[in-house]
């Protein structure tokens, strides 16, 4: 066929959204999954708005894919979250990349902002970790249940 300049050429533009694609992952969450209590926490995070933006690593499994940085004895001994930009980060500081990502949850981010906040948070979380076995059975007692019920606390 052929085309003089006066003939009008109509191209059907269709447009991509990769970035939508890449907005939908959000951070990962590593848990120990054979917790109840953990296990329960992490339901919660997956229940609320903006929890489908969150994946979701259980650090109780035998093949967990725990990325750069990250070994399994220490994703199991304290909770750890990968940003989107691939940084690690654990503790108090976990708890709130979780937060800002969850509607219901930004004020508590919000709260954290405040100087001296996070440290306080942060203390808070390691005067925790030594009783959360006891919490976890505590939990199981009203109807938590692991994840992973199979898996060893390591």
């Amino acid at each position: 066929m052929r085309r003089s300049e006066t003939d009008l050429i109509v191209l059907k533009a269709v447009h991509h959204e990769p970035a939508l694609e890449c907005q939908t992952q959000g951070p990962t969450i590593y848990f120990d999954g054979s917790c109840p209590l953990c296990s329960a926490e992490i339901d919660h995070y997956a229940s609320r708005l903006g929890g489908d933006q969150l994946q979701f690593v259980d650090v109780s499994e035998e093949n967990a894919v725990l990325g750069t940085g990250l070994v399994s004895s220490d994703a199991m001994k304290r909770f750890h979250v990968r940003l989107v930009d691939g940084t690690l980060v654990s503790g108090a500081s976990a708890f709130i990349a979780v937060w800002e990502t969850l509607h219901g949850w930004r004020w508590a981010a919000r709260l954290s902002k405040i100087p001296g906040a996070t440290r306080a948070l942060e203390a808070i979380y390691k005067l925790f970790l030594p009783v959360r076995p006891a919490f976890s059975k505590l939990a199981q007692s009203f109807g938590a249940r692991a994840a992973n019920p199979r898996a060893s606390r390591k």
